[in-house]
C-alpha cells in the first residue's frame, strides 16, 4: 500500500530535519528547502536550484506541493480587491485584499464554508466543506502578498483572520500558518500585526492563552444578552455569555491583551438602549475597544441595518461608559467583499 504524500508547507521545520536525517543528509539542507517553500514561495521542487537533484527526487517521492491558485478575481470601486482561491482537491474559498492609505490588510480564510451558522453571515449558509490545512492557509497568505506588492505596490502590512470559517474550529493549523507567516526565516510579520477574529469558543480561547499567542484577538459579540445572541449566533447555545466572559477574563489574565470585540448592528434586534447596557457591562471583564459594524445586507437574508439617530445613541451610551468606540467602515460592498458577505459568489 502506496503511503499518501504529506503537503510539504505542512511540515514544521524540525520534520524537514528529521526527514533528511533520515536519509543522511545534513542538517543544513533543512534551511535551503525551508527558504525555498516558505520565503520564496516555491510552488514546485524543480525551483529549488541550490538543491541537488537527487534529493530534488527524493522530496517529490515523499511530499507535494498542495497548491492554491487565484482563478477569479475582483475590484471594488473603493480598491478592495476579492479573490476566489481554489484547492488543489478543487474546493473554493476567499480572500480579501483591503487597502487604505498607509497599510493594506488582507482578510484571509481558515475553512471551507462554516460550520457556525450565524444567521446574518452569507458564509454560514454555504454549510462547511472541510479545514484548510496549515499549508493551504500559508499559501492563500503568501499569493495576497505577492499580489499587494504588484497591485498596490506595497506588500501586506496587516492580516484580519475573519474570512471564510471559524479559526479555532481549525486551531492546530491555523496557529501553525500564523507561526510560518511570522517566522523570521519566511514572511516575518510581526504577530502584533495579526488579528484573529472568533465567534467565541470559550475553550480554545482559554487554550490561545495558555499557548502564549502574541497576537491580537477579536470577539465577534454582536448580542450580549443570551437570548438574542443565542437566536443569532447558535454557538452560544454551547458556549454561553458567562463562559465567554470567563474565558476572556483568563485570557486578559495570563496575555494582558486587550481584547477588540466586534459588534454587528441588526436594525431592530440588537440595537436598543438596553442592548447597549448589556453591552457596556459585559466588557467589564477586561480592557477593551468595541468596533461597531453597520450590516451589509445579502441575498434571502431577513435583516436590516440601523437607522442613524439609533446608531448615534448606542455609540453614545458607550462612550458615556470611558470605552474606546469605532464604527470600523466596510469596504467592498459593491463585489460582496465586505463583512458577512464572503460566499464564494462571483460578481
Amino acid at each position: 500500500m502506496l503511503l499518501e504524500k504529506k503537503d510539504i508547507r505542512g511540515l514544521s521545520r524540525t520534520e524537514i530535519e528529521d526527514f533528511l536525517a533520515g536519509i543522511g543528509e545534513k542538517k543544513f539542507r533543512a534551511t535551503q528547502i525551508y527558504e525555498w517553500v516558505w520565503k520564496k514561495g516555491a510552488a514546485s521542487f524543480d525551483e529549488m536550484s541550490n538543491i541537488s537533484k537527487p534529493l530534488r527526487d527524493k522530496l517529490s517521492e515523499n511530499f507535494l506541493f498542495a497548491n492554491v491558485k487565484c482563478v477569479y478575481s475582483v475590484a471594488s470601486v473603493d480598491g478592495t480587491r476579492k479573490f476566489l482561491f481554489e484547492t488543489s482537491d478543487g474546493c473554493k474559498f476567499e480572500g480579501v485584499l483591503i487597502p487604505s492609505a498607509d497599510r493594506v490588510t488582507a482578510c484571509i480564510s481558515t475553512q471551507i464554508g462554516c460550520q457556525m451558522g450565524c444567521a446574518f453571515c452569507a458564509t454560514g449558509q454555504l454549510g462547511f466543506k472541510r479545514n484548510l490545512t496549515s499549508g493551504e492557509i500559508f499559501h492563500q497568505v503568501f499569493l495576497l502578498n505577492a499580489m499587494s506588492a504588484e497591485i498596490f505596490g506595497t506588500p501586506l502590512s496587516n492580516i484580519v483572520i475573519m474570512g471564510m470559517g471559524e479559526p479555532l474550529m481549525n486551531y492546530e493549523n491555523t496557529l501553525a500558518a500564523i507561526e510560518k507567516i511570522c517566522s523570521e526565516q519566511s514572511m516575518g510579520m510581526s504577530p502584533q500585526r495579526i488579528t484573529m477574529s472568533t465567534c467565541g469558543i470559550a475553550p480554545q480561547i482559554k487554550r490561545l492563552a495558555d499557548d502564549g499567542i502574541r497576537f491580537n484577538l477579536s470577539i465577534s459579540l454582536h448580542s450580549a444578552i443570551d437570548a438574542k445572541r443565542n437566536q443569532i449566533m447558535p454557538i452560544n447555545r454551547k458556549y454561553n455569555l458567562a463562559e465567554l466572559s470567563d474565558a476572556i477574563a483568563y485570557f486578559h489574565a495570563k496575555t494582558g491583551t486587550r481584547i477588540t470585540y466586534e459588534y454587528l448592528m441588526l436594525g431592530g434586534v440588537n440595537d436598543s438602549l438596553d442592548d447597549a447596557r448589556a453591552l457596556t457591562e459585559f466588557t467589564k471583564v477586561s480592557p477593551c475597544k468595541i468596533n461597531i459594524i453597520e450590516y451589509n445586507p445579502h441575498p434571502n437574508d431577513t435583516f436590516k441595518r440601523t437607522n442613524s439617530e439609533t446608531l448615534e445613541n448606542f455609540i453614545r451610551h458607550i462612550e458615556a461608559c470611558n470605552i474606546v468606540v469605532t464604527i470600523r467602515k466596510s469596504k467592498g460592498l459593491d463585489i460582496d467583499a465586505a463583512c458577512g458577505q464572503l460566499a464564494n459568489k462571483k460578481k
